[in-house]
């Protein structure tokens, strides 16, 4: 499987290679099976905080033990975890990459320690790195979702769109190019009404990152009409420094993702739409692959979820925000 691994997410799993009796028997307490290892690209997100859970729960109930990480988007302590999860003797590894491609070098030294690396969410793409099994967001698919939401929301008016991306993550550029692909269609033949990509940031996939982003880009392109914010995160920092400028009825915001704290913006109008993401899921299908690899079964080494758009109508029917 090596030289192919573009995975949006990596995550790392471990689980020590200790093999133990988990028979119940009188007198005895269960031993766990074994351990894995889990760096999260950041824990400020509460898109990982979903994953980590959900693995954590997953994994318990197969008899495994999980050590969490925060990386804190910082790709050199993502590396030092996955030197902690070999030193450790983990079974598995499961990573959302920090960076798709400067991961890859510390992939490399659990893949000598004969330690399976999985991704979740984010890929990684770094040549001859091998990757156990993916389980990610179509993101492709979500950006076209968003470009959709865009259109309908500028209508036949078009006007100028600020992109918040995050280039480090393969995921988030897969969104970008899905998105431009929609926005290029809807451009094609028109001498009026075209929607103008003025500027393509880093939001950095947070909220106070993506706030200064988009204060410092309303001072530079007044008539700014749209976002389009990759996540979330720098969704909600895009709609305080709007708010901040007084251009809440100038400026729509698509975002990406469906937590909570985006589907509450969604409901109370200042974000238009989501691309949702399943997270909860994620965090439970990789450990199915996990445990597939260990026993030596067969498995769908990648597998990609569909997003759906998530708008304020959906809001209003969700048992999950206060409506």
């Amino acid at each position: 499987m090596s030289g192919q691994r573009t995975l949006w997410g990596v995550i790392v799993i471990a689980i020590s290679m200790t093999s133990c009796d988990n028979t119940n028997t009188p007198g005895t307490v269960n031993k766990s099976k074994g351990t894995i290892g889990y760096s999260a690209m950041s824990f400020k997100n509460p898109f990982f905080v979903v994953i980590k859970n959900n693995l954590e729960a997953s994994a318990n109930d197969a008899g495994y033990e999980l050590i969490a990480n925060d990386a804190d988007s910082d790709v050199s302590k993502q590396a030092n975890h996955i030197d902690e999860f070999i030193s450790k003797g983990v079974s598995a590894i499961v990573l959302n990459p920090t960076d798709r491609l400067a991961i890859g070098e510390a992939i490399k030294k659990a893949n000598a320690a004969g330690v399976p690396v999985f991704t979740c969410d984010l890929q990684c793409i770094a040549e001859d790195v091998d990757i156990a099994g993916h389980i990610g967001t179509d993101n492709y698919q979500g950006g076209t979702l968003a470009g959709q939401a865009m259109v309908e929301a500028l209508g036949e008016q078009g006007g100028e769109v600020l992109v918040l991306d995050f280039k480090q993550a393969n995921s988030c550029v897969l969104r970008v190019d899905g998105f431009m692909e929609v926005i290029n269609q809807h451009n094609e033949g028109r001498r009026e009404g075209k929607i103008a990509v003025i500027a393509m940031v880093n939001g950095g996939g947070d909220e106070d990152i993506g706030y200064k982003a988009t204060s410092d880009n309303l001072v530079a392109h007044p008539n700014i009409a749209g976002v389009f914010a990759i996540n979330d995160p720098s969704a909600l920092g895009a709609w305080k420094a709007i708010d901040e400028a007084g251009k809440n009825e100038q400026i729509t915001i698509v975002g990406f993702d469906g937590a909570k704290a985006g589907k509450q913006a969604i409901l109370e109008g200042k974000i238009f739409a989501d691309p949702i993401q399943f997270p909860a899921k994620m965090g439970n299908d990789i450990m199915e692959k996990i445990l597939a690899y260990q026993h030596g079964e067969e498995f769908d080494p990648v597998e990609l979820i569909p997003t759906s758009l998530y708008k304020r109508e959906d809001a209003r029917k969700d048992p999950e925000i206060q409506n």
